[in-house]
């Protein structure tokens, strides 16, 4: 079966992780795969500007499969490197594939975000939340640390105190409480949570594609740079945009007083 089914509506595409009988656990060995496709296909067509991603069914991901953890199969199966290296090879290429998507990521989270659901949320670059999603990093419970670099997201998405909270008690925060501290942009109810999703993404794509996705490398590459580093990549990447058809256009747009047509 087909972890995440895309569809395409003008420059947005939506992508919506398709296991609802599980409630959209995460990962089978196969996913680290199906991210990187996914990942790949948009980083290579630039008429792709931006990505809406949700969950089939009740839940957003509701994380880690506990059956398969019990009975030490798949992801959990056979000695400490075994399960470290398919940590690399399935857990690590979803989250660098969508740390490395070049076009904005929304999450359009419906239900329980637990887990790597959670830390996969967190990596898009903006979060709406239906009025009863439910985020939590209960890894302390199960008797294990975030596998999936959550300990280094969490804390530049709500900082090291509200992490550490998350993190060290284990227990779930409501939508409203995610909103509250960063963790989420907006909440809005069940029913309108695609419509506003949507609505954003399509804000978002009416920008011109170039500088949009030079953009988002700024802001993720600011966090771990200096400001002379970032002054650096500024104007090498501000050269290029300068030489654009999109800078063209919207020079052009903004003289003739109308809407660029990128």
């Amino acid at each position: 079966m087909t972890l995440i089914v895309r569809e395409r509506r003008d420059a947005v595409e939506i992508w919506t992780l398709d296991r609802a009988e599980r409630l959209n656990a995460l990962p089978d060995l196969q996913d680290g795969e199906a991210f990187a496709e996914a990942c790949a296909a948009v980083n290579a067509d630039p008429a792709v500007r931006c990505v809406v991603l949700t969950g089939a069914g009740r839940a957003f991901s509701a994380g880690g499969d506990l059956k398969a953890m019990r009975e030490r199969r798949d992801l959990f199966e056979g000695t400490g490197p075994e399960i470290r290296e398919r940590y690399r090879r399935v857990v690590h290429r979803i989250v660098r594939s969508l740390y490395g998507l070049e076009v904005p990521l929304i999450a359009a989270v419906n239900g329980a975000a637990m887990g790597l659901g959670c830390d996969i949320a967190g990596l898009a670059d903006i979060r709406i939340a239906a009025s009863d999603a439910r985020f939590g990093v209960p890894f302390l419970k199960l008797g294990i640390i975030p596998g999936d670099g959550g300990s280094w997201l969490l804390p530049r998405n709500i900082g090291y105190a509200r992490a550490a909270e998350m993190l060290f008690t284990g227990e779930t925060i409501d939508a409203a409480t995610a909103e509250r501290w960063g963790l989420v942009n907006h909440v809005v109810a069940p029913e309108a949570l695609m419509a506003e999703a949507l609505t954003t993404a399509g804000r978002v794509a009416a920008h011109g594609s170039q500088a949009l996705r030079m953009a988002k490398t700024l802001l993720r590459q600011g966090r771990d740079m200096n400001f002379d580093q970032m002054l650096e990549m500024t104007a090498a990447m501000q050269a290029l945009a300068h030489l654009t058809d999109d800078h063209a256009e919207g020079v052009a747009a903004a003289l003739e007083k109308r809407p660029p047509r990128f």
